[in-house]
C-alpha cells in the first residue's frame, strides 16, 4: 500500500473514532430518525458549495448509471447508521465499535477478492488475520454467554459490520470502476438520505427540536467529521486496493477502544493493550503488503 494511501486511511481512522465517541455520548434517549435526518441534512448543506464548485468546473458529469450507484449507496448507509445507533443504545462503545469495524473490512476483503478480482498478498492476509485476532481479544470474554448486554453488543456489531462490508464494496466499485469523484459521490448519497428520511422525520419534530437545543455542538461536529472521514476513505479506495484499504482503516478500533476505556470508563485496559499490539502489527503488514 502506498504511503499516501496509508496516510489517508490513518487520518480517517482518527476522525471516525472521534465522531463515534460523540454519538455514544449523545445517550440512549436520542432516537435514530431525528439524529440521522439532522446529520445528513447538515452534511449535505455544508458540503454543497464544494460539490457545486466541482460540478460547475466540469469535474464530473452525472449520468444515469452513476445516479443508480449513488442512490444505492444512500440506502445502504441508512441501514448502516440505524444498526450502529441501535448498537450504541444497547451496549458499550468498546464492544460494538470493534466488532463492527473488524467484521466489516474482513468481509469486504473477501468480497473484493471474488467480485473485484483483487489478489491479496501473504502479508495483507496476515494483516487481516492479526486485526481479526485483535477484535477477538477485545470482544470475547468469560461473561459473554450469560450477559444480555454483551450479546446485544456483539449482535448489533455483527449486523453493522455486514452493512459496512456491503457499502465498502458498493462504494469502492462506484468510485473506482464507475469513476464518480469521491466527494460528489458521498454528497449525492447525503442528499439521497435526506430525501428518503424526510417523511419519517416529519413525525419526529419534537425530537429534532430537542436534539438541536440540547446537543447542537456534538451534532454539528458529527455532521462535519462523519462525511470527512469517509471521503478520505473513498480517496484511498480510488488509489489503493479495497482488500488493503478496508482492513487497514480499522486502526480506528484501537482509538475507539482507548476512548471507551479512558473517556467512558468501560474498563479492561490490559486486554486492550494486548489487542493494540495485534492491530499495530496488522496495519504494518497491510502497509508493506
Amino acid at each position: 500500500m502506498p504511503l499516501s494511501v496509508l496516510a489517508l486511511v490513518l487520518a480517517a481512522a482518527v476522525i471516525h473514532a472521534a465522531w463515534n465517541l460523540w454519538i455514544k455520548q449523545l445517550g440512549p434517549a436520542v432516537r435514530s430518525v431525528p439524529l440521522l435526518w439532522m446529520l445528513t441534512g447538515i452534511s449535505a448543506v455544508l458540503y454543497a458549495p464544494l460539490a457545486a464548485w466541482m460540478l460547475g468546473h466540469g469535474a464530473w458529469r452525472p449520468d444515469r448509471t452513476a445516479l443508480v450507484w449513488i442512490l444505492g449507496s444512500g440506502v445502504i448507509h441508512i441501514a448502516y447508521f440505524l444498526a450502529l445507533l441501535r448498537g450504541y443504545r444497547a451496549s458499550d462503545l468498546s464492544l460494538v465499535y470493534p466488532t463492527a469495524r473488524g467484521t466489516g473490512p474482513l468481509l469486504a476483503a473477501f468480497g473484493a477478492t471474488f467480485l473485484l478480482h483483487e489478489r491479496p498478498t501473504a502479508l495483507s492476509i496476515s494483516g487481516a488475520v492479526l486485526i481479526s485476532a485483535g477484535v477477538l481479544i477485545l470482544t470475547v470474554g468469560r461473561d459473554f454467554g450469560r450477559t444480555p448486554h454483551l450479546r446485544a453488543g456483539i449482535g448489533w456489531g455483527l449486523l453493522t459490520g455486514l452493512s459496512i462490508a456491503v457499502y465498502t464494496l458498493w462504494d469502492g466499485w462506484a468510485v473506482k470502476r464507475v469513476g464518480v469523484p469521491p466527494l460528489l459521490f458521498y454528497w449525492g448519497g447525503e442528499v439521497t438520505r435526506v430525501l428518503l428520511l424526510t417523511p419519517a422525520a416529519r413525525g419526529h419534530r419534537d425530537g429534532v427540536r430537542r436534539l438541536w437545543k440540547e446537543q447542537r455542538a456534538r451534532v454539528l461536529g458529527i455532521a462535519v467529521l462523519s462525511p470527512l472521514s469517509y471521503i478520505l476513505i473513498l480517496l484511498a479506495l480510488r488509489h489503493g486496493q479495497v482488500s488493503h484499504v478496508a482492513p487497514a482503516r480499522e486502526i480506528s478500533i484501537l482509538i475507539g477502544a482507548w476512548l471507551g476505556a479512558s473517556v467512558l470508563g468501560e474498563g479492561e485496559r490490559t486486554r486492550r493493550l494486548i489487542a493494540a499490539f495485534a492491530f499495530a502489527a496488522g496495519v504494518i503488514a497491510l502497509a508493506i503488503g
